[in-house]
């Protein structure tokens, strides 16, 4: 008998919904295990469960509200610095979720986030878009045997002295290859300063108090199993506009991989997409435009900052949302089983006669059929639609035994 996976992916560029179907999903799989297929720390997936309770999920799945526990992937960056703030704000929320992790899972240390902020700032008006938090920096570290730091690492003897060597070895060979001679003045004293590495040591050993080592191919052990990705398609680091993308694989890529390793045979895909397109930080965006005609935007979660800016609009364009998703589902799966259907957000904010492109030609919609409009003109069926920012205001219609098999 096969085992059969579920998994969230934005058909995009990130803020699609994913945190929300996650939650809807996990909602209706009792004892399911949320899993991280790529990116880390800065994802931004906002949840609001039925009692109100909101939280914005960087390294925890979205799942946690219903109950989910939470496994890190050998794919899933960590970042222990990070980890501990958002483990207090949930336990705040009066949640504690399981979590483990595979113990290949690559390590963000501070100096990837000082290289990434120096080099994101020296850009100016070019910046690629990064969130500032190290992340294809700890990428770019880990292709160096000799540098390299995975969870598996964080229990080494010789852990201190690995990260001396990242930090008298590693970073000044790093900055003459990105071109720098100088850091900024903060940057540079946090680069110098032995504490530095001292507090990243004691996040670490925290770290490991509330993370478990456990291997991708045993994840069905844990529960069923729920992928989570982060960010979206139109950011993928082999398919997006370089160089305004994200050093990781954001759609079925990673998540055939580890299914294959776990023994799972069948995965049901749900590509998520708003009504409308959006885009935070630099990169090409299809019909941008400052206001969305009959769209209220309401975007708590994406703030302006220093690193992205402000929220990009641009009215959903099918032939961009098709041609990604189609793209996507043609890798070779290995054998494994996969059904594709859309789900569709931010209908609420819409309001009657909204557009969307395709081909060039604005299609004006009715936000009650609107879902399913975009769903057929991509191929897809429509699996679910939100009309709001809670649970509740997800209407679910995937029923993996009607599910058509992609093609």
């Amino acid at each position: 008998m096969g085992i059969q996976a579920q998994a969230v992916i934005g058909a995009l560029y990130g803020d699609e919904g994913k945190g929300l179907m996650v939650d809807r999903l996990a909602a209706a799989t009792p004892g399911a295990v949320v899993v991280r297929s790529n990116g880390g720390a800065q994802a931004g997936h906002t949840v609001v469960d039925p009692a109100g309770r909101r939280h914005v999920f960087h390294h925890i799945g979205s799942g946690s509200f219903a109950g989910t526990a939470t496994h890190f992937s050998r794919f899933f960056v960590a970042h222990p610095m990070l980890l501990l703030g958002e483990l207090a704000d949930l336990s705040q929320l009066g949640v504690r979720p399981e979590i483990s992790s595979d113990p290949r899972a690559p390590v963000t240390t501070p100096f990837d986030v000082i290289i990434n902020q120096a080099l994101e700032l020296a850009r100016g008006t070019a910046r690629h878009g990064s969130c500032g938090l190290g992340f294809g920096e700890t990428i770019e570290r880990n292709l160096r045997p000799e540098f390299a730091l995975s969870t598996k690492d964080l229990f080494r003897p010789d852990l201190h002295a690995r990260l001396v060597s990242i930090r008298d070895a590693w970073v000044p060979v790093r900055l003459a290859a990105l071109g720098m001679t100088a850091l900024p003045v903060e940057l540079a004293a946090a680069l110098a300063d032995d504490t530095t590495i001292a507090r990243f040591e004691a996040d670490c050993a925290a770290y490991l108090d509330r993370v478990t080592l456990w291997p991708d191919r045993r994840l069905c052990e844990r529960g069923a199993v729920i992928f989570e990705a982060a960010q979206g398609l139109g950011l993928d680091q082999d398919c997006g506009a370089f160089p305004h993308v994200t050093r990781s694989n954001t759609g079925l890529a990673n998540m055939l991989a580890i299914a294959a390793e776990a023994g799972i045979t069948a995965l049901d895909a749900t590509y998520a997409t708003r009504c409308y397109t959006t885009r935070h930080g630099a990169g090409p965006l299809k019909g941008e435009v400052a206001a969305l005609p009959g769209i209220t935007v309401v975007d708590p979660t994406n703030a302006p900052n220093e690193w992205q800016g402000c929220l990009r609009l641009a009215p959903l364009d099918l032939g961009t949302l098709r041609e990604a998703i189609t793209r996507d589902l043609t890798l070779d799966r290995g054998g494994i089983t996969v059904k594709a259907g859309l789900a569709v957000t931010c209908l609420d904010q819409a309001e009657d006669g909204f557009a969307v492109t395709d081909d060039g030609e604005a299609i004006r919609l009715d936000p009650a059929k609107a879902a399913s409009d975009i769903a057929e003109r991509v191929g897809l069926l429509l699996w679910a639609e939100s009309w709001g920012p809670r649970r509740g205001d997800v209407r679910l219609y995937a029923d993996a035994a009607a599910a058509k098999v992609a093609e």
